[in-house]
């Protein structure tokens, strides 16, 4: 029996489509440590949280297009709240405890969703919302998939939507701290924040909307992720995803975060149906992207795109 390419090429595409979504979580945690050096624990009870704003207030009766700013408006101001109340006090601490401050922030949000929401398991189907016809109207099965000719392979609906959504949302970031001058100061405050300070680029002003840029992108990849796995603490899980991503492509880079993601997303979907197959093994797709990361770690301690330092001795 030959090698069957359609499969193959689903599987790639499949995997591609899922990276860009890894793309997305993993750049949350770069750009808060490229303008801090903080490793941001909370980011998986961030995307929880904005989950479940937006879910209850659907839930409540409050229409999608009203609901969307709302949630992207609460977590500009958390972010932002965050970054003053919490961050910019410890600024001159040490990395160790920004980090655990992180760690307890993670424990506050989650506590904090409990309290204002509940722990309640949501469902959400963005399809209902959005009106796309994602489901199949005679059977109701969750995102039926679609053939696409040109390429022989059939392909799910959401998965589609998912990585126009999460690529426009990497996008536009991209041409934010490429193009525009409060991007090219966030790089500034990235390379060298004695520097940046020297040139009058504010830091506060600029971790601020750091930290408001991470709160719309916990928003977004939070409803991506909870239409797969429902608004629940399971959210949390799925951002580990992105570590793997991050270790690949470099802690301080965001076009590494995009590469990390795309490596990652065709690399556990082909370990898990040829390796797993070959070893016998059941259930790589949970594991299989942190030995990729391992791997790379033993070439490429700083990752495929991250600075290399050098210490003087």
């Amino acid at each position: 029996m030959g090698f069957d390419w359609v499969f193959f090429t689903e599987l790639i595409v499949g995997g591609l489509m899922s990276g860009v979504m890894y793309s997305l979580v993993a750049i949350g945690f770069v750009l808060i440590y490229k303008s801090s050096g903080i490793f941001n624990f909370a980011q998986g009870t961030m995307l929880l949280f904005a989950a479940l704003t937006f879910v209850k207030l659907t839930e409540g009766g409050v229409n999608f297009w009203v609901a969307l700013p709302v949630s992207m408006g609460t977590m500009v101001v958390f972010g932002i709240l965050v970054e003053r109340f919490m961050m910019r006090p410890l600024a001159n601490q040490s990395l160790l405890s920004l980090f655990m401050a992180t760690v307890g922030l993670a424990i506050l949000i989650e506590g904090l969703a409990q309290y204002m929401w509940d722990s309640a398991i949501h469902g959400l189907q963005l399809a209902d919302f959005l009106d796309l016809a994602l489901l199949d109207p005679v059977n109701m099965t969750i995102f039926v998939v679609d053939y696409i000719e040109w390429l022989d392979i059939l392909i799910s609906k959401f998965d589609v939507f998912a990585t126009i959504v999460a690529g426009t949302m990497i996008l536009i970031l991209a041409v934010f701290f490429q193009k525009t001058r409060t991007g090219m100061s966030l790089r500034a405050v990235s390379d060298d924040h004695l520097a940046a300070m020297a040139v009058g680029i504010p830091l506060s002003r600029v971790w601020a909307l750091v930290w408001a840029v991470t709160g719309i992108i916990a928003l977004i990849a939070g409803l991506l992720w909870a239409e797969r796995v429902s608004v629940s603490f399971t959210l949390v899980e799925a951002v580990l995803k992105a570590l793997p991503v991050i270790l690949i492509g470099g802690l301080t880079s965001i076009p590494g975060a995009i590469v990390g993601g795309l490596i990652i997303g065709v690399g556990e979907k082909l370990g898990e149906i040829y390796l797993g197959d070959l070893i016998g093994v059941q259930g790589i797709e949970t594991w299989f992207s942190y030995f990729i990361a391992l791997v790379f770690l033993l070439f490429r301690p700083s990752g495929l795109f991250g600075l290399k330092t050098i210490e003087r001795v």
